[in-house]
């Protein structure tokens, strides 16, 4: 069955009319002069392989394949899914018809059912969240019944569940919606049995999905596995949006440095596709546009764990805007080929200017796909954005977390990943991107990563080590970071793993990027007095017993990098410092309000000796500190021997905050000294939980989380972003903390959280106070 052909959309009609009172449709007048429905995507000609095509997500992506010109699902769990990307049921007030191919490849205790899921929509409808909804009108077979809505209809005849064809015809009837489900076999347009059923007007709306055992509850082993194709849509009622299409090329990611060297400017270029098959081309090209004309730089191979290509072309004239494309030649079973390309926008390099920064953390998904701060990136157009981390969590996208073997893990990352691409591509497609992984990126609640060590036993929380196979963290680091500038020492480290520290120097500004976690000691190797290792609850313990000799924070390899880009000045003025985390204690509450907590050890803070030692080696270059990581964004300068004698730090609002955090030292008795002249609470000269020094300008409390709607929530938890005008002439720092619901540029104050917008001078990071108010 190719399509929804002419003489089923007439039987269709014909049934509607004789059976149902329906009125002939737009769709099905055409039908009758010769119009077939699409069919979408070319899963009948296209190799087998994991990833489905552009107009599809799959739910999720790991339990499916294309099988034999089919999209297979390999689960019998609850509940998986294909959306539509490129339709969405919009118009309640026009018609819809919608077909596809069924076959029952597979049943284990109990067939879950198979169709489709209509309506699917999330508490904003917008198609990309839709995807992880779990509403939706189901129209299928189920326990040899017809089902649609609450509605269900005992099976008139039986109908063979390894060949049917579903067909659902939507039309509007006054104020409802009435749905109509015919099942019949593939060979024959006669149908078997149909249901009938009207709907509220607004239930229709939204996604169209295409289901493998209804029940979510349904765990693997549980249910069956069907196989779909030859799915087709129509109808005024749709929406049509082709540019929802999400691949082959994803999207990129792409950096531009200042090698100082006989390569000049290096520019290095990564295209993400999805996981593709054993007989799927697997190069990708690189043109760039010079002189109105189209010039290839050649190819690149995708590694087939990560799927991504990466170009680094030296000597790159930096002084102009380069339009480049990403093309891949996808080749089809029958010698066909589709061509894709990946368009945008390499900048000229920002000197003699002020470089605008955006800095952005933690994307847990209840904000997806966080509109608000993806639009006001767009808005206010910065040259360089920075991820620090968290670009997932593992219950990102639901459906659960495999950790090993290696390749299903990857899988499983990968699908998490993609959302971060969804989100932000667009916003990476035309700027440099320096994108570094944390904790939750490689699967654990906490990282110790003691220079690569396998996790021996305990909780990815509170043990030291990698807790994910090699193999999978390295594709983390790949994804994440391959397109930054050439590492400082690429040394693998234990366990063959990945390091991704090293420097960049765009815009007259020299950045330092580092994996502040990826050799820090775990905190078994203390006693925090406490059930869990890295956190210190009783607010009399001594936390001085915590910095045991030999603890490490960033670890010999990074110190000695750090020391050298300190004293390397060469083709920059001012320096920024690029990591997860605050090297400080800034958070008195966590995961509840009254969630007191002395210290965390996964706070920069600990080891003390280690971080204080930081603290002196990165004052000497004076740079400002820009972190995420904590859910919370702060504003402070660290003290080694003396407060404010180090570097300030700006760590910059979650994306989407989960775990909460505040920092609320005036309620808990803790002492201050030299409150700034804005004289905001819990400002000030502090001595943090462990003993350090920290000197707190602002700080933007959350509110106990109690909104429902997705984008009022994360605006109440705190969530936001971060942006930063350096400027290599004046020697300043502009920094804003933005919240979530907000235009970044119509100029009000209430924008920023309290403290902010804030104006410090290079040579503050060195120790010298010039910010008084």
């Amino acid at each position: 069955m190719q399509s929804l052909t002419r003489r089923m959309a007439l039987k269709l009609f014909a049934l509607g009319t004789t059976f149902f009172g329906l009125k002939k449709s737009k769709n099905l007048a055409a039908a009758e002069t010769g119009s077939d429905a699409p069919v979408i995507g070319r899963w009948k000609k296209t190799h087998d392989r994991v990833w489905l095509g552009e107009e599809f997500w799959a739910n999720p992506m790991e339990d499916w394949r294309i099988v034999d010109g089919a999209a297979e699902c390999m689960s019998t769990g609850g509940s998986r899914n294909i959306q539509l990307l490129t339709y969405q049921l919009t118009n309640p007030k026009a018609p819809f018809t919608m077909s596809v191919h069924a076959s029952q490849v597979e049943v284990k205790q109990q067939d879950g059912g198979v169709g489709f899921r209509i309506g699917v929509k999330s508490d904003i409808n917008e198609y990309r969240s839709n995807c992880f909804a779990k509403s939706g009108i189901k129209a299928g077979i189920l326990n040899g019944k017809l089902i649609l809505g609450n509605k269900e209809q005992k099976l008139k005849q039986p109908v063979n569940l390894k060949d049917c064809v579903l067909t659902v015809v939507g039309k509007p009837e006054g104020e409802k919606y009435s749905l109509t489900l015919m099942v019949s076999g593939s060979e024959s347009d006669k149908p078997l049995d149909t249901i009938s059923h009207t709907f509220p007007l607004q239930a229709v709306l939204g996604n169209v999905a295409v289901v493998s055992n209804f029940d979510p509850r349904f765990k693997r082993m549980i249910g069956a596995r069907y196989r779909f194709s030859d799915w087709s849509v129509s109808g005024d009622a749709f929406t049509v949006s082709p540019e929802h299409k999400f691949g082959p090329i994803l999207w990129s990611m792409y950096t531009l440095s200042d090698s100082r060297g006989d390569e000049g400017f290096v520019m290095k270029i990564s295209a993400l596709t999805g996981p593709l098959g054993e007989k799927d081309n697997k190069d990708v090209e690189l043109l760039i546009q010079q002189d109105g004309s189209w010039k290839s730089l050649g190819t690149a191979p995708l590694d087939t764990d990560a799927w991504t290509a990466t170009f680094r072309i030296a000597n790159w004239n930096e002084k102009e805007a380069t339009p480049f494309k990403l093309v891949y030649k996808e080749q089809h079973t029958d010698g066909s080929e589709t061509v894709a390309e990946r368009t945008g926008i390499i900048r000229s390099n920002p000197s003699g200017r002020p470089l605008k920064l955006g800095a952005l953390t933690c994307q847990k998904d209840y904000g997806f796909p966080y509109e608000p701060v993806a639009n006001n990136l767009l808005k206010v157009d910065p040259d360089l954005l920075y991820f620090s981390g968290d670009q997932l969590y593992e219950d990102h996208g639901g459906f659960g977390l495999i950790r090993d073997p290696a390749e299903p893990a990857i899988l499983n990352y990968l699908r998490k990943f993609y959302m971060h691409g969804m989100a932000f591509g667009e916003a990476m497609r035309d700027r440099p991107t320096v994108c570094i992984p944390d904790d939750h990126d490689v699967f654990q609640g906490n990282i110790w990563g003691e220079g690569g060590m396998k996790m021996k036993e305990g909780t990815t929380s509170s043990n030291g080590g990698y807790r994910e196979p090699a193999r999978m963290v390295n594709v983390v680091h790949k994804t994440c970071a391959g397109h930054h500038p050439d590492y400082y020492d690429p040394t693998p480290c234990l366990q063959g793993i990945s390091v991704y520290y090293g420097d960049m120097v765009y815009g007259d500004v020299g950045f330092a990027i580092l994996g502040d976690r990826q050799f820090k000691s775990g905190p078994e190797h203390v006693d925090s007095g406490s059930g869990r290792a890295d956190h210190v609850t009783d607010a009399n313990f001594d936390t001085s017993k915590l910095d045991k000799p030999g603890l490490e924070l960033l670890g010999d390899r990074q110190e000695k990098f750090l020391e050298h880009w300190c004293d390397d000045w060469r083709g920059h003025k001012l320096k920024v410092l690029l990591s997860q985390t605050v090297f400080a204690g800034v958070a008195t509450h966590h995961g509840g309000y009254n969630g007191y907590l002395k210290a965390d050890l996964d706070s920069g803070s600990w080891p003390q000796t280690a971080r204080n030692r930081a603290v002196k080696i990165i004052r000497k270059g004076m740079p400002l500190h820009i972190n995420g990581d904590q859910h919370l964004t702060t504003l402070s300068q660290y003290g080694a021997d003396e407060q404010r004698d180090g570097c300030w730090s700006f760590c910059t609002p979650a994306i989407s905050a989960g775990y909460p955090r505040w920092w609320r030292p005036d309620e808990v008795g803790m002492e201050h000294e030299n409150r700034p002249k804005h004289d905001l609470p819990n400002t000030g000269e502090y001595i943090d939980g462990f003993g350090n020094k920290v000197y707190v300008y602002a700080v933007g409390n959350p509110e106990p989380a109690s909104e429902k709607n997705r984008y009022d929530l994360a605006h109440q938890k705190g969530s936001g972003f971060g942006l930063v005008l350096i400027d290599p002439k004046a020697k300043t720092y502009e920094i804003h903390s933005y919240r979530f619901l907000v235009d970044a540029t119509d100029g009000k104050a209430s924008n920023e959280f309290p403290g902010w917008p804030v104006t410090l001078h290079q040579k503050e990071n060195g120790g010298e106070t010039r910010l008084i108010s």
